[in-house]
């Protein structure tokens, strides 16, 4: 078959949304275009047979013949690239490109991109609140909220900010974007990549062509390799340096602080833990490198209350506190709510367990040695944990959300925390992160109204 012989026809492969904007995207610049999905009933399905009645499409499996002549592939972030028929048409030289570069070919605004194993969602919508405070039609979507093309519909904003995925990026070129970050790298997707060294190398690809980079200090991973010129901006929770943000501790009291000077008491940000100072410090980091000015920032960071889903406080029941971690479906996203929480706490109870992807759990034991009481087990995963966690740590499995969390109350004491963050994926269970994490905020609030440990 030969694959090279263009008919100049586009193949979006993987509908969903992000399919579902990149066929409407092609059908406004009147482009020819063909769907596949390996699935017989993608995501999006009967919208786009509703809008695209005589588009070609083929379900149930991607093969060879349907991509065959195409002058270009556009593959959806769900989508691996080692997929036979993908890697077959990549080798025989067709172009394979995503959403994004499609977005970033378009736009001339300038685009901040944020990328990180754990607080992308909590940082891009952060920024984005400050950017609109600081008077700025900013436009926000990605890998969170809107897909990146349905954005092009929208009244041209003074700034864009992208959340990206690790899927979304293994597959971009040069974005040239005006201000990057990876805010952080720990392993998280290993059932997609081989190791942790190919999912660095997909997150670096943030970096290609850009103009300003923001590096946290604290991980070595995130600093890349630069052209000359580019400027970079860090923060950290440790005392900054000339051009860093980080913290500082006048009189007792622990600010924010950017260079020398202080910003902001910590003690009047809404949000908990340690892990989110470190994503307020981020937003300030990017915002000022973007040219926000410094008021407007910190008034919507004073303001920022958090997400739902992360260390989401949901109530309190005999001096024991509850916490909603369910986006914690990572190994570094558990450590990082376990540490930010731990602060002011006795012990924590977690309730952990999923889908894995693959992960390596060894990492979690010291943290669970330290500051865990006990651990309640949900999901496939349950086994993997409990080994891991062997006489070091008090298990117990539950069979339910319920069930977990009545467990979990039972096994606290007053100044406890109950934290749901699973390190894991959630599709064992419940239909996504945000299914499991109201589960567990329903299930809390019944045992915290009848008022019973």
């Amino acid at each position: 078959m030969q694959l090279i012989a263009t008919d100049n026809r586009q193949v979006i492969v993987g509908l969903g949304l992000t399919g579902l904007s990149c066929a409407r995207y092609l059908a406004s610049k009147k482009q020819v275009f063909s769907v596949v999905d390996s699935r017989d009933n993608p995501p999006g399905l009967a919208e786009f047979k509703a809008e695209f009645p005589a588009v070609q499409l083929s379900l149930g499996v991607i093969s060879d013949e349907a991509l065959a002549g195409a002058a270009q592939l556009i593959v959806s972030p769900g989508v691996a690239l080692d997929e036979p028929a993908i890697a077959k048409a990549m080798a025989a030289g067709v172009p394979v490109c995503g959403d994004i570069d499609l977005f970033c070919a378009e736009v001339t605004a300038p685009i901040i991109g944020i990328t990180g194993a754990n607080g992308k969602s909590t940082v891009t919508t952060l920024l984005g609140e400050m950017a609109a405070r600081a008077g700025k039609r900013v436009a926000v979507g990605g890998n969170i909220g809107t897909p990146v093309l349905d954005l092009l519909k929208e009244t041209t904003p003074d700034l864009y900010i992208l959340e990206l995925s690790s899927f979304q990026l293994e597959r971009a070129g040069n974005l040239n974007l005006d201000v990057v970050t990876v805010l952080n790298i720990s392993a998280d997707h290993m059932d997609r990549y081989p190791n942790l060294l190919a999912y660095h190398q997909a997150k670096h690809r943030i970096f290609r062509g850009c103009n300003k980079v923001v590096v946290n200090r604290a991980d070595p991973l995130t600093r890349p390799l630069l052209a000359e010129g580019v400027s970079v901006v860090t923060f950290g929770l440790d005392r900054p340096g000339f051009n860093d943000f980080g913290l500082l501790v006048e009189a007792g009291v622990e600010y924010l602080a950017y260079r020398f000077d202080v910003l902001l008491p910590v003690s009047q940000l809404k949000i908990v833990g340690r892990h989110n100072i470190e994503n307020a410090l981020a937003a300030l980091a990017l915002g000022h490198s973007a040219g926000l000015e410094m008021a407007p920032m910190l008034e919507a960071l004073q303001a920022f209350s958090g997400l739902s889903h992360r260390c989401q406080f949901v109530g309190e029941l005999n001096g024991v506190r509850f916490y909603n971690d369910s986006k914690g479906t990572n190994v570094g996203a558990a450590i990082a709510a376990i540490h930010g929480l731990v602060d002011g706490a006795n012990k924590i109870v977690l309730i952990a367990g999923g889908v894995a992807k693959g992960a390596d759990f060894s990492p979690l034991l010291d943290v669970l040695r330290k500051h865990v009481r006990s651990v309640v087990l949900i999901g496939e995963s349950a086994q993997q944990l409990a080994q891991l966690c062997g006489s070091d740590v008090v298990t117990v499995r539950a069979n339910t959300m319920q069930q977990a969390v009545e467990m979990a109350a039972a096994q606290s004491v007053t100044g406890d925390v109950v934290l749901l963050s699973p390190a894991c994926a959630s599709f064992d269970m419940f239909e996504n992160y945000q299914h499991r994490g109201e589960s567990f905020c329903q299930a809390a609030t019944a045992l915290i109204n009848r008022g019973v440990a």
